[in-house]
């Protein structure tokens, strides 16, 4: 089948003067650098020059070399690669009818890496999340089976050592990112964490340890989300809404549709992480205390600002300060801990950026980022981000490249896949700049702490 040949990539290296063996040296270098295996060769170049097809991790790492050649931003789309605002839609998820159907969704799930290569782009069919949510929403709890006749008894020091390690390992990925422990994770849900649930245990303990087992799972879907395998997290996510209807633990299961609404706004669904946001709150009124009510609230008012409904964003966020207010007057789970007033600013003022509201988009970020314990660097740097690029609506471009410079210094937060994309779209915001020299420092900067990131994980 003839192909048309791919003139945006040969007039991107025409202009930076670089032959098919040079772009592949320089990709292979590039990839090395990041631990990738990377098979490109002159051959592979030409063919791409002839417009055949790529893998989406390949088109990014040529469109870094070139962009480090060039020395201004060029995408993917740029070179004539594939439009990243086509979603590509996934496999029908499927949402399991009995218990024994989820434990073995998660066993399944459980053998899969997250490193696989990935699109910022997923579809998920709305009949799909419709049976979910709509599942979720109207079934009774299956219970849990007390005092089998097995071999092995489950206490309560059992759940403690679960949930022990489901903070050691929220710890290492608010620090280092989803990748750094999610193998290390899924293997220990395999072994140690499935199996018990299927031991023997008392009523008490058995509601706890379906919770714990949840947090876990959850932690796997937020980690595979953060590395950037949408599939994998959603799976984990709509295997984790499922195991916490076997208790009626309503307020977890919400928090699970908030998650999955996360992740829909920052794919670009923005119908569906409405509803879905929608969902939580409905489905956990009268049954969650009200910082997890603020929560729910918060992700309503996100995937409203992104989809650009002022009105409506402004009203949740409202309900989710007006719930705020009244967050200590009762006791919260161990899981809702960390939201707190630093992590309510920081949903604010992604609405509040994404709303093009320019001032308060300032204001909210400043006051997130000068509330964000430097302990969880991961969320510091998305606030530092959303603060760079609210200071760029400003039209203040040198405070906003300092701010995002303060973002990337270290580089630990570059583990992140998600905060990797902020930085890009930061690199594509002020690339009408390219030639200032504060952009061209910190284009500098994010290419070597890359580097420098690469070198530490060898």
């Amino acid at each position: 089948m003839s192909r048309e040949p791919n003139a945006q990539l040969i007039a991107v290296m025409d202009e930076a003067k670089v032959s098919n063996k040079g772009l592949a040296k320089r990709m292979k270098d590039a990839a090395d650098q990041r631990g990738i295996g990377l098979g490109t060769t002159h051959v592979s170049v030409q063919r791409w020059r002839d417009g055949a097809g790529i893998q989406p991790q390949t088109a990014a790492i040529m469109a870094d070399v070139l962009s480090a050649k060039l020395g201004r931003c060029i995408t993917p789309v740029d070179i004539g690669f594939f439009d990243h605002t086509q979603p590509t839609v996934s496999d029908p998820v499927g949402y399991p009818s009995t218990v024994a159907d989820v434990l073995s969704m998660l066993d399944g799930l459980a053998q899969e890496r997250a490193e696989a290569a990935v699109t910022d782009r997923m579809a998920v069919a709305d009949a799909d999340l419709s049976t979910a949510v709509l599942s979720w929403m109207i079934a009774r709890p299956d219970g849990i089976q007390v005092d089998r006749p097995t071999h092995q008894r489950v206490g309560m020091r059992d759940v403690r050592a679960i949930r022990d390690a489901a903070v050691t390992f929220m710890q290492l990925d608010f620090k280092y990112g989803g990748g750094h422990g999610h193998r290390a994770l899924r293997h220990y849900f395999r072994y140690e964490v499935l199996p018990l649930l299927s031991a023997s245990y008392s009523e008490k303990v058995g509601h706890a340890l379906f919770s714990a087992s949840a947090e876990v799972s959850q932690l796997l879907a937020w980690t595979a989300y953060d590395v950037g395998n949408h599939r994998l997290a959603h799976r984990y996510l709509t295997s984790t809404l499922r195991l916490s209807q076997v208790i009626d633990d309503r307020m977890f299961g919400a928090r699970i549709l908030g998650n999955l609404s996360h992740q829909a706004n920052y794919l670009g669904n923005h119908i569906q992480a409405v509803q879905l946001a929608q969902a939580a709150v409905e489905g956990a009124k009268g049954r969650a205390t009200p910082r997890a009510m603020a929560n729910y609230w918060a992700m309503e008012a996100r995937a409203l600002s992104n989809a650009g409904d002022r009105t409506g964003a402004g009203r949740a966020m409202n309900q989710a300060e007006r719930h705020f207010g009244q967050a200590d007057t009762a006791d919260d789970p161990a899981w809702l801990s960390y939201f707190d007033d630093a992590e309510l600013l920081g949903e604010f003022c992604h609405c509040f950026r994404d709303l093009k509201m320019r001032r308060e988009a300032v204001e909210h970020a400043q006051r997130a980022v000068d509330s964000t314990d430097p302990q969880y660097a991961r969320t510091l740097g998305f606030c530092r981000m959303v603060l760079a690029q609210s200071q760029l609506l400003n039209g203040d471009l040198e405070a906003a490249v300092t701010t995002a410079s303060l973002a990337v210094d270290g580089g630990d937060t570059l583990q992140s896949n998600r905060f990797q994309r902020y930085v890009t779209d930061f690199r594509a915001e002020v690339s009408a700049h390219a030639t200032h020299p504060a952009v061209v420092a910190f284009d500098q900067q994010v290419n070597e702490a890359l580097a420098r990131l690469n070198d530490e994980d060898e």
